[in-house]
């Protein structure tokens, strides 16, 4: 969900625009993006279809391109644990990643404390396995991602987020007061905001939906660079999106690309459909 660290001012990005009002919510008067509605925060209840429709696909998911071995850390959501990345990780690891927890029991935010943490355990596993580390981060832990990225450019391979928020208004979030009384941080570094919205040195890819229900899918758009895309997922949720089997299969064939290459997304693939243009 959301962490702190959101830029607070929304840069540039690829995504479409248009006057007309979209389904993740809309611009006020004062130019602010405003949090998803609250019929879209009750669809979130969608999410366990997702699950179901990644069980039904296996056999599909599993004609995606195969690992080659390298260490993947997932990073679960805010109030989230290693659990909520099971299916993920299993996933993964069938295709022959070295997929790994978190291993820090429920994500309650805390970046500051968190990201440096996180840090030394992304060391640790590149000194271990000699190999870069790749990070797929679910919301708040995509943001945990990104950051981590720019700490350890050297270390990290590819960063993919899922329904994260690192781009947009800070109050584009249903997730913003929670998030507050469970995390008991300050307010975050400006220049520390602007980094996690900018570019980043790894190959990044944030998968989102524009029927999230807990962020404004427009803070999931990077703003244009080389090594950057998003992908819309069709239907997904923010609470599923992580299961989904179309997202899931965009995550295995971004892992699938060689270390230090970068082409973008073709959509292609079972779930072709379900992707966004």
């Amino acid at each position: 969900m959301i962490a702190a660290a959101i830029n607070s001012a929304t840069p540039k990005s690829g995504a479409p625009s248009s006057g007309r009002a979209r389904p993740g919510g809309s611009g006020d008067r004062s130019g602010r993006i405003k949090p998803p509605s609250p019929l879209l925060l009750l669809s979130e209840g969608r999410a366990w279809i997702e699950l179901a429709g990644t069980v039904v696909a296996q056999k599909a998911l599993m004609e995606a391109p195969r690992g080659d071995g390298h260490p993947v850390l997932a990073l679960p959501g805010f109030l989230a644990g290693d659990r909520s990345t099971i299916p993920l990780r299993r996933y993964l690891g069938a295709l022959g990643y070295d997929a790994r927890p978190w291993g820090h029991g429920q994500n309650l935010g805390r970046f500051y404390k968190m990201r440096d943490v996180l840090a030394g355990q992304v060391e640790r596993i590149h000194q271990d396995s000699g190999r870069k580390v790749s990070l797929v981060g679910w919301s708040l832990g995509g943001v945990f991602a990104r950051a981590l990225s720019l700490m350890l450019p050297d270390k990290v391979r590819s960063v993919i987020t899922l329904g994260s928020p690192f781009a947009g208004d800070i109050h584009a979030t249903n997730a913003r007061r929670l998030y507050e009384a469970m995390s008991r941080e300050g307010p975050a570094n400006p220049d520390d905001l602007a980094a996690l919205g900018g570019d980043l040195p790894v190959p990044n890819s944030s998968i989102y939906t524009r029927l999230d229900g807990i962020v404004n899918w427009r803070t999931s758009i990077p703003r244009p660079a080389p090594n950057a895309e998003a992908i819309e997922v069709r239907l997904a949720t923010h609470i599923g999106i992580g299961v989904n089997p179309a997202a899931l299969w965009a995550v295995a064939d971004r892992l699938a690309q060689p270390e230090g290459q970068f082409r973008p997304f073709a959509g292609g693939g079972p779930f072709a459909l379900a992707y966004g243009p």
